[in-house]
């Protein structure tokens, strides 16, 4: 069982370092390592923990797991089972106890808490400057795949390269051409990644039988009529990898072109683009594609009306067969004569 040095906050006295065991994608710490983290005795760390399993906060299935030890008493090295305990119940018990440590500790997460509130993340940069050691897992490579899909986001793309045309020397506020523009690139960044323009991607793709209408994702528990004019939402993991990579190495030579102050107009960027997505060996979207952007909205529209009516459709169905089958079973038994 490998070991990793966890580090949970850093005090006014120094970094507290504390060996643990790495399973399963969290950090497990025995009753007497815990007792360490924070200051305390073993039977006051027991405590917290059966308080903590008695209220229902975690449950023992979850968070305990017993590992095999190998301790030295006296001259002797002596095996035995150890209970250990996962990272949920680490931070439940550092909520309760009442130490210098502890009250350190709770400093520590809620200014994490605060800045993953006030700016949607939390980062320990040097932990991520520093590649893990062996049998650690490293998630910096899943941090640049999140990072290249909200930037290649439709709604932040489109901020990010209307502050970019507004350096072009041709850049009017409230000019529908920006907006056309923006459609073009679009276009030819979808056409680069799987061959189909936005628009064609959404009349190809949107079909009312399909399950979820044929989207791969969306943004809320069902899929509403604003998510299926996003060409995006359709994409398969692999074309939408594709994409983001894309999106984003255009948007960096875009922003140091702008940086640059290189004087630039709005059609210039067309050709820009095609001359990007060349050098890097991607297709070039040769016209305006086959499909326009209302004609795609407007089959998106029609197959989302059939799709919700379909929908209501089997929940109505469902919901007879219930009252079929609760009539069924009150119906009373014939007397025999």
């Amino acid at each position: 069982m490998p070991d990793s040095e966890l580090l949970l906050y850093r005090s006014a006295d120094g970094a507290v370092r504390v060996q643990c065991r790495l399973d399963g994608d969290t950090v497990w710490l025995s009753q007497r390592q815990l007792a360490e983290l924070y200051q305390l005795g073993v039977g006051t760390v027991n405590h917290h923990i059966k308080a903590i399993f008695a209220e229902g906060e975690l449950t023992p299935e979850a968070t305990l797991r017993r590992y095999r030890i190998v301790q030295d008493e006296g001259s002797r090295q002596i095996t035995r089972e150890v209970d250990h305990f996962s990272l949920p119940m680490i931070l439940a018990v550092g909520f309760r106890v009442r130490s210098p440590r502890g009250t350190q500790f709770r400093q520590w997460a809620l200014e994490r808490l605060g800045e993953y509130l006030t700016k949607g993340f939390a980062l320990d940069d040097a932990r991520l400057r520093a590649p893990p050691g062996p049998g650690v897992p490293d998630y910096f490579d899943e941090l640049l795949e999140r990072i290249r899909d909200i930037r290649a986001s439709e709604r932040r793309m489109y901020l990010r390269v209307r502050e970019i045309f507004a350096l072009a020397a041709d850049y009017t506020p409230d000019d529908s051409t920006t907006s056309k523009v923006f459609q073009v690139i679009q276009n030819k960044l979808h056409f680069a990644a799987t061959g189909l323009t936005a628009p064609e991607l959404i009349a190809a793709r949107a079909q009312a039988d399909a399950p979820n209408m044929g989207l791969t994702s969306w943004r809320g528990d069902q899929v509403l009529k604003s998510d299926v004019v996003i060409a995006k939402n359709y994409l398969s993991e692999p074309e939408i990898d594709e994409l983001n990579r894309i999106v984003v190495m255009f948007l960096d030579f875009a922003e140091d072109q702008a940086r640059r102050r290189a004087q630039i107009f709005l059609k210039d960027w067309q050709t820009r683009l095609d001359d990007f997505l060349r050098f890097n060996d991607r297709a070039v979207l040769p016209d305006a594609g086959r499909v326009s952007r209302e004609e795609a909205n407007r089959v998106a529209s029609e197959e989302y009306s059939r799709f919700t009516a379909r929908l209501r459709a089997e929940l109505e169905a469902e919901g007879e067969a219930e009252l079929r089958a609760v009539a069924q079973i009150q119906r009373p038994t014939p007397k025999r004569r």
